[in-house]
């Protein structure tokens, strides 16, 4: 049974996956697309969901993952929303792994409808060089962790590498906040002193940054090709976390209909249903013209049109 909690300005705000298609239907969008999405290595995604199951260090709470399923399963499960975009979102955690990480997110996108072509990479001699490789092979989108990477994003090995990504326009998924548990790397300082070498550089902040909201809503007013991702962000779950700030509000509005906030979920790393991130989204009450932009009008711009509409 499809179960809906509200309806706010005229959109419906889903709690139930079958509720997606009738969310973006009713604001006259072709579907949606979702930023911030993983597919792993089979061996890769076993740890990391024994790692959310075990509530892990950098966890801190209990995660139970929802969609542990076959990427068969879970990319007709996307499809059945009407997900028309989404990535493959890999992250090295440590040395000489990212290679091998994005020679299989590669031909995971490249077997797959919809999915961005996405990479990673980590503080270690060769990074420049395999990121070279992989924007040569048609990397759109590639992702670092500083929180489970456990290093600095102004680290001198990585230098080269945002200077890469911003002069090939190639936007990069930085978790640079605190949440869910905070290190000495994560936080808006480090990655702003990145911003400030390299102001070109297209960074899309995971989590909106949280908990450190608006200085990371600052980071996107301040920089022309910052945005944020709004994953997780707005869900109960999240709220328990790292609530957001009424006062912020007004922010999350300017910014979004200035294309500066895209639709994230983590699916399928979610202890939730994909619809609560949509309900969140709506409750907001921002308005239908907000969450077109945030749900498709922003990502498209940013990315183009998914292959599937082609």
């Amino acid at each position: 049974m499809v179960r809906v909690s509200e309806v706010t300005g005229g959109v419906r705000a889903p709690e139930e996956d079958g509720g997606v298609p009738a969310f973006w239907q009713t604001l006259g969008l072709p579907g949606l697309a979702d930023v911030h999405t993983h597919f792993l290595p089979p061996r890769m995604l076993r740890r990391v969901w024994e790692y959310f199951d075990a509530a892990g260090p950098l966890v801190g709470v209990s995660w139970p993952i929802r969609y542990k399923w076959s990427d068969e399963e879970r990319v007709a499960h996307l499809k059945r929303m009407g997900v028309r975009m989404f990535s493959a979102l890999a992250y090295a955690h440590r040395p000489d792994m990212a290679a091998d990480l994005n020679a299989w997110t590669m031909a995971f996108a490249k077997a797959t409808p919809g999915c961005l072509p996405s990479a990673t990479f980590f503080p270690e001699p060769g990074a420049a060089r395999y990121v070279t490789g992989a924007l040569a092979a048609g990397a759109r989108i590639f992702k670092v962790h500083l929180q489970v990477g456990g290093f600095s994003p102004a680290n001198p090995m990585l230098d080269g590498v945002w200077g890469l990504l911003a002069e090939a326009g190639v936007p990069v998924v930085v978790h640079a906040g605190h949440a869910p548990v905070g290190t000495q790397y994560t936080g808006p300082g480090p990655f702003r002193a990145v911003l400030a070498r390299h102001p070109g550089l297209a960074a899309i902040i995971a989590h909106m940054g949280a908990p450190d909201y608006e200085a990371f809503g600052a980071l996107a007013a301040d920089y022309e090709r910052v945005t944020l991702d709004t994953t997780m962000v707005f869900t109960e779950f999240f709220d328990a976390l790292a609530p957001f700030p009424a006062a912020a509000r007004p922010m999350v509005r300017d910014l979004g209909l200035a294309g500066k906030i895209l639709l994230g979920s983590d699916f399928p790393n979610i202890p939730y249903p994909y619809a609560r991130q949509l309900a969140g989204l709506a409750r907001l009450d921002l308005g239908p013209e907000w969450l077109r932009a945030v749900c498709w009008d922003n990502p498209v711009a940013l990315f183009g049109l998914p292959d599937q509409a082609d």
